[in-house]
C-alpha cells in the first residue's frame, strides 16, 4: 500500500506532467490533448513507484518496457520522461515542430526513453506481446508494460494479441485500457459499444480487473495483483476521464485533437494549482 508521503508525492509529479503536457500543446497551438491528459496518472504512477528504470542508460536491456499504443498522447509521455531526466525540459518546447526530437506520435528513434514507436492504433499490444515473448525466450525477467485506448480496442488486432499473449502465457505483460470513453467521432458506446469490457478480457483468458485510472491507491494494488499471476497476462481496465485537470476541456468530445492557445493554456495552469 502507497503511504501518505508516496501520495502526496504521486499527485504533485501528476500535477506537473499535466501542467507541462497542457504547455506544450498551447506552444503548438494544436494537439491530442484529451488522451494524453487521461493517462498521466497511470503514468505517474509507473514511473516512479512501479517501473525498474534508468534514465541515464534508456536502452538498458534488463529495464521494464512501456509501449503507448496510443501514441498520439505521446506529449503525456514526454513531460514525464523529462521530469525523470531521460532528456531536457526544454524539449518540450519544441514539440512536433521542425528538426523537434519530441514528434506528435511516440518515435523510439528520436526520443530517449520511447521503446516503440506507435500511433498506427491497434498495433501496440502486438509488439508489446512480441517483445514480452522475446524477453522471455531470453529468460530476462523484465516487465511489459502496455497503455491502450479504448478507441483502439475496437480493432480486430487488439484482440488477437490477446490470444497470442494467452496462449503463450505471458505473465510478464502488464496492459491497461485507457477507458475515458470517448473517441475522435464520438462516444465508444455510439461508435461501437465496448462492455462488458472486463469480461471481454477474462474471456481472451486474461487476468482482468477494473479500477479508477485517477486512484493511485487502486492502480498500485491493481499492479501489485497482476504481478502475482505469473502465468496469464494481465489488463487492468482504468475508468478515466478524457482531458482530466483541463476544465476547458475535460470530458468533451471535441478534445481528440484540438487547438490551445497560450491565455488557455495558462487559466487552466492556474486551475489546477487551485
Amino acid at each position: 500500500m502507497l503511504t501518505a508521503l508516496q501520495l502526496q508525492e504521486l499527485a504533485s509529479f501528476a500535477k506537473t506532467i499535466r501542467k507541462e503536457t497542457i504547455l506544450q500543446i498551447a506552444t503548438l497551438g494544436v494537439g491530442h490533448i484529451g488522451g494524453a491528459l487521461s493517462i498521466v496518472d497511470i503514468l505517474a504512477l509507473l514511473y516512479t513507484n512501479v517501473m525498474n528504470i534508468r534514465p541515464d542508460d534508456p536502452l538498458w536491456e534488463g529495464r521494464d518496457v512501456l509501449i503507448l499504443s496510443k501514441g498520439h498522447a505521446g506529449p503525456a509521455l514526454y513531460a514525464t520522461l523529462s521530469e525523470k531526466g531521460f532528456f531536457s525540459s526544454s524539449w518540450l518546447r519544441t514539440l512536433n515542430k521542425g528538426g523537434t526530437r519530441l514528434p506528435s506520435h511516440c518515435d523510439r528513434l528520436k526520443t530517449p526513453g520511447i521503446d516503440m514507436s506507435t500511433g498506427s492504433l491497434g498495433q501496440g499490444l502486438s509488439v508489446a506481446c512480441g517483445v514480452a515473448y522475446g524477453r522471455k525466450l531470453d529468460g530476462n525477467g523484465c516487465h511489459i508494460y502496455a497503455i491502450i485506448g479504448d478507441g483502439e480496442s475496437q480493432e480486430g488486432q487488439i484482440w488477437e494479441a490477446a490470444m497470442f499473449a494467452a496462449q503463450y502465457k505471458l505473465g510478464h505483460v502488464i496492459a491497461f485500457t485507457d477507458f475515458n470513453k470517448l473517441q475522435i467521432d464520438g462516444t465508444i458506446e455510439q461508435i461501437i459499444g465496448l462492455e462488458d469490457l472486463q469480461a471481454k478480457w477474462q474471456a481472451f483468458g486474461w487476468h482482468t480487473q477494473r479500477v479508477d485510472g485517477h486512484d493511485f491507491q487502486q492502480m498500485h494494488e491493481a499492479i501489485l495483483k497482476a504481478k502475482e499471476d505469473t502465468a496469464r497476462p494481465s489488463m487492468i481496465i482504468l475508468d478515466t476521464i478524457k482531458g482530466k485537470g483541463a476544465l476547458f476541456c475535460e470530458g468533451a468530445v471535441t478534445n481528440h485533437n484540438m487547438k490551445v492557445d497560450m491565455d488557455t493554456a495558462m487559466r487552466a495552469i492556474a486551475e489546477l494549482e487551485g
